[in-house]
C-alpha cells in the first residue's frame, strides 16, 4: 500500500464540520432511546420531562443551534492511519479546526489556560484533548465530542484490587451513580472503563460514552454486566432531572484492557442525555 496525502486543511475542515454537527444534531441512539424511555417512563413529571428533551432536541437540529448550552470540551478519538502522511501539522489542524468550530457556529467557549491560578478564558475552545491510535491502513478515523461538566464533575476513578471481583466493581459504578444524584442532568449515560492502568481506565471510559447505546460490549459477559448495571441504575429512582421516575440512565457502556496482576482499576464517566459524538473517515 503506498502513502496516501492527506492536506492539514480537509483536517481542519473534517473537525470543524464534526463539532458543529454533534452539538446541533443529537444521534438516533439517543433520540430513540429518549423515545423508547418517554414512552415506558411511569412517572408523569418524568414523562414531561423527557418530552421536552426531546423537543429541545428536534429544535436544535431544526434551526442548527447548540442543543445544550455547556457546549463542553472538545474531544477526538483519532484512528491514524500508518501509511497517512499530513501536509501540514495535524495538530494545529486539528486546534484550527476545534477554532473554527466554536467560532462560526456560535458554540459557547468554555475552557481556561490554567486550572487553578489565572484561569482566563482562551476564548476559542481550544486546546482540545486528543488520544490518538495509530492503525494499519490509509485513512484517518476521527470521533468527536464535546463533554459537558455538569456530568464530567461526577465522575471518578478507583484503583480496586483483583480481591473486589466483579461485585466490588458493580459496588464502585453504582455507588458513583448514587452519589451523582441529579446534578449530571439525568437520564445520563454511564461510560465505564475497566483495566489497564491510572490513566487508560479512564481514557476507555471516555471513549465508552462516545459509543452508541444500541450496542453492547462485544463480551457477553460484560454486554450482560451493561444490561444489569442499567437496570441498577434505573432502580434508583432520581429519573428525569432528578425528579423522580424510572429513567435515571438510557444506557451503560463498558470497554476494557488487560491490566497488572495486582490491579484492577475502573472509572466511570458520566455523559448526560446530551452525549454529543459524530465520526468521519478521511
Amino acid at each position: 500500500m503506498e502513502i496516501r496525502e492527506i492536506k492539514a486543511t480537509e483536517i481542519t475542515e473534517t473537525v470543524k464540520k464534526l463539532f458543529m454537527d454533534c452539538n446541533y444534531f443529537i444521534g438516533d441512539d439517543i433520540m430513540n432511546a429518549l423515545k423508547a424511555a418517554r414512552d415506558a417512563e411511569e412517572s408523569e413529571v418524568g414523562r414531561s420531562v423527557l418530552s421536552q428533551i426531546i423537543e429541545n432536541d428536534e429544535i436544535a437540529a431544526e434551526e442548527k443551534i447548540p442543543l445544550c448550552q455547556d457546549t463542553g470540551m472538545a474531544i477526538l478519538f483519532v484512528e491514524y492511519g500508518d501509511k497517512v502522511c499530513i501536509d501540514g501539522d495535524f495538530e494545529q489542524a486539528v486546534q484550527e479546526g476545534v477554532r473554527q468550530a466554536y467560532d462560526e457556529g456560535y458554540l459557547r467557549k468554555s475552557v481556561v489556560d490554567d486550572p487553578v491560578f489565572d484561569r482566563i478564558n482562551t476564548k476559542d475552545n481550544t486546546p482540545a484533548i486528543i488520544h490518538t491510535k495509530i492503525v494499519s491502513g490509509d485513512k484517518i478515523k476521527i470521533t468527536a465530542g464535546g463533554k459537558g461538566f455538569g456530568s464530567e464533575n461526577m465522575s471518578a476513578v478507583k484503583m480496586l484490587t483483583p480481591s473486589y471481583a466483579v461485585e466490588g466493581v458493580k459496588k464502585f459504578i453504582l455507588d458513583t451513580v448514587r452519589n451523582a444524584g441529579p446534578n449530571p442532568c439525568p437520564p445520563i449515560v454511564g461510560g465505564v472503563g475497566i483495566g489497564g492502568t491510572f490513566e487508560r481506565c479512564a481514557q476507555l471510559a471516555k471513549k465508552a460514552t462516545f459509543r452508541s447505546i444500541d450496542t453492547h460490549n462485544p463480551d457477553e459477559r460484560y454486554a450482560a454486566l451493561e444490561d444489569e448495571l442499567l437496570e441498577s441504575i434505573n432502580k434508583m429512582g432520581f429519573g428525569p432531572a432528578g425528579l423522580g421516575g424510572n429513567t435515571t440512565a438510557i444506557g451503560v457502556n463498558i470497554e476494557t484492557s488487560p491490566t497488572h496482576i495486582a490491579g484492577m482499576p475502573v472509572a466511570v464517566n458520566i455523559c448526560c442525555h446530551a452525549a454529543r459524538h459524530k465520526s468521519a473517515e478521511i
